[in-house]
């Protein structure tokens, strides 16, 4: 039987490390060591950025859903508080969504929650 060397598969480790650090400035996309601590930190950052996505997307819905939602006469925070009240579960995204593409289906969410549509 022959002998299995570690070879192959060291340098398999090396290059996936190399290649995900392909487009990086100076040593960091060359040099073993200083990929592996560019590429580590690249993820951590990717984690946490993806993260942060979500909170600034719903703050632009937030933004949004209260511009539309001045143009009827009340505020935003009127609005979620009158559609708990009535029961209607429309989340954040939905919301901002017929604010800026529907005004008229925006208005008869608002008219839905109770609130007054002075538009």
């Amino acid at each position: 039987m022959p002998r299995s060397k570690p070879a192959v598969a060291s340098r398999q480790r090396r290059k996936k490390i190399l290649k995900a650090a392909r487009g990086f400035y100076g040593r960091k996309k060359s040099n073993l060591k200083l990929a592996k601590e560019a590429v580590d930190k690249s993820r951590v950052f990717a984690t946490v950025h993806r993260r942060d996505k979500k909170a600034a997307f719903r703050t632009l819905w937030t933004v949004r859903i209260n511009a539309a939602a001045r143009e009827f006469g009340t505020t935003y925070s009127r609005l979620i508080a009158g559609l708990k009240k009535a029961a209607i579960s429309l989340d954040r995204k939905i919301l901002a969504d017929l604010a800026l593409s529907d005004s008229a289906a925006f208005g008869k969410v608002v008219e839905a929650a109770g609130l007054k549509a002075a538009k």
